[in-house]
């Protein structure tokens, strides 16, 4: 998320609560924001998807990919790496074909390596998990004021890595904005009320 002035740190929404500047006032991303963004995840298969996801948003807004999410599920075999990994060039071309994704060949055919350098990972480390979490920082290294960065060492080092190990379209600022939203930092600003309520 791009850095603001204090003035713009956060909104309060028709519902009273204080939230950070970035969801608006769309309906669906502050369902996201309140209920997902920041919010601890250790299971590989969401992992797996948000990463990808978050590939598929380099050039684009989050909330054209959170509208499209259910439909990038259902094209995707809801992310499970063991089943995108293999995907051949029909699978490609009629992924090419769905109107509901974006339909970006770089995107889609980094989707599928990116599942089978996901399943090595797995084998390497027991899971995604073990070995994203490696990445999370010390607590007071997390951002707590309105100018949140869009990238860190941390994210830097975690796509130096990722890229050595085959992965695609996983620079530093994408890798950034997935420790974000799986929660392995917590960006959401102070008096925010998902910054308090986070587990």
């Amino acid at each position: 998320m791009a850095n603001q002035e204090p003035k713009k740190a956060l909104i309060t929404g028709a519902d009273g609560k204080a939230r950070c500047w970035w969801c608006g006032d769309d309906a669906q991303y502050m369902r996201y924001h309140d209920e997902e963004w920041g919010r601890p995840v250790t299971n590989d298969r969401r992992l797996f998807e948000k990463i990808c996801l978050e590939g598929f948003q380099a050039g684009l807004s989050w909330l054209t990919i959170l509208r499209k999410r259910d439909n990038f599920r259902a094209a995707f075999d809801n992310f499970e790496c063991s089943i995108v990994a293999q995907y051949d060039e029909s699978r490609i071309e009629k992924l090419l074909q769905n109107e509901g994704i974006i339909r970006h060949r770089g995107k889609i055919e980094a989707t599928i390596n990116n599942a089978g350098r996901a399943l090595e990972m797995i084998e390497e480390f027991g899971s995604l998990s073990e070995y994203f979490w490696r990445y999370k920082p010390d607590e007071h290294d997390s951002p707590k004021t309105v100018c949140i960065p869009s990238k860190t060492e941390r994210s830097i080092a975690l796509s130096r890595d990722l890229k050595k190990r085959g992965w695609k379209f996983v620079g530093p600022t994408t890798t950034y904005a997935f420790m974000q939203s799986m929660g392995i930092v917590n960006d959401h600003i102070e008096g925010c009320h998902a910054r308090q309520e986070r587990p």
